[in-house]
């Protein structure tokens, strides 16, 4: 009987580094929480008392960050997408990226579409690389204007910050110095570019990329924004857009389902050192993620069970 890959000790040792740092993040988080208790007590507090024109419109903003992923993920697929399930899918793959590790839950039932709808399993592959190149170029690009339009608003940490980041420096010269890794890292950049070039060569297909990345980054942004005004957060929508872009790529490095924990404290922390008052910046963090992450969770989540039922996953 051939051994099920899913249960090979290098999958179950990734999985179980996965679940040790998530619960060590979750840990970190509950203490956290415990000695900041009133802080958030108030926060919530300060919440329930917000301006619920301004939550609705962080609800609509919340709305239309699906469509416009459902958009990049088309724009990056050379043969039209079913609209109904594409959208369908990006839902449920949201429910799941905060049920798993970040990039995990998501990308797997991005993938297990893509290949249901006829794509082979490679040219799945690339359009999947080809969407979170172009997220990554987006939010980057966001992040390079808004420092040069509000700046100060970032501080690169002093000190001894150079001695770590050199040292990650030196590690990954060592690593790309690596025969194996140059020789696959070339053919893996050579097939996306090739995927690229074949996208960008039909103009529909690349302004619904990057069209659809810009609006799901902006849609975030927007909803934190609506969420900061309704609690009184008195941060300007560039600076709130460039501590959330600046918040989620370092939450990002810890692979905790949905940035749980990790995004809500680097997120607190960013507002707070930008000026804002613990409890208005934890009335707007709770809020963004109320309307992010846990309302949309139990529908997403029956979404994605509806899927996998009709065979669409």
């Amino acid at each position: 009987m051939t051994p099920d890959p899913a249960l090979t000790p290098a999958r179950r040792a990734r999985a179980y580094a996965h679940t040790a740092l998530t619960l060590a993040v979750l840990l970190a988080l509950v203490w956290l929480a415990r000695r900041h208790w009133p802080v958030l007590h108030t926060g919530a507090v300060r919440l329930a008392a917000a301006d619920r024109a301004w939550l609705l419109a962080a609800a609509v903003a919340t709305l239309t960050t699906w469509p416009c992923a459902a958009l990049a993920q088309q724009g990056a697929v050379l043969r039209r997408l079913p609209p109904t399930a594409l959208l369908g899918a990006q839902f449920a793959a949201s429910a799941a990226g905060h049920v798993l590790p970040v990039g995990l839950g998501s990308g797997a039932v991005n993938l297990r579409y893509l290949v249901r709808a006829g794509l082979p399993l490679a040219r799945a592959a690339l359009a999947m690389a080809v969407k979170g190149t172009a997220g990554v170029a987006v939010r980057a690009a966001l992040i390079a204007g808004l420092v040069l339009s509000c700046p100060g608003v970032l501080r690169l940490p002093r000190g001894g910050g150079g001695v770590p980041a050199a040292l990650c420096a030196a590690a990954l010269c060592l690593l790309l110095l690596s025969d194996t890794v140059r020789s696959r890292g070339r053919a893996a950049l050579a097939a996306l570019r090739g995927h690229s070039v074949a996208v960008h060569a039909r103009p529909a297909r690349a302004a619904a990329l990057w069209g659809g990345s810009l609006g799901y980054v902006l849609g975030h942004c927007a909803a934190l924004t609506a969420v900061a005004h309704a609690v009184g957060l008195s941060l300007g929508p560039a600076r709130l857009a460039l501590l959330y872009l600046a918040a989620s790529g370092a939450a990002a490095l810890l692979p905790t389902p949905g940035g749980l924990g990790s995004l809500d404290a680097v997120l607190a922390y960013a507002l707070t050192t930008a000026g804002a008052p613990a409890a208005t910046a934890a009335s707007a963090v709770l809020g963004y993620r109320l309307l992010t992450v846990w309302l949309p969770l139990l529908p997403g989540l029956l979404v994605l069970a509806l899927l996998v039922r009709r065979r669409t996953l």
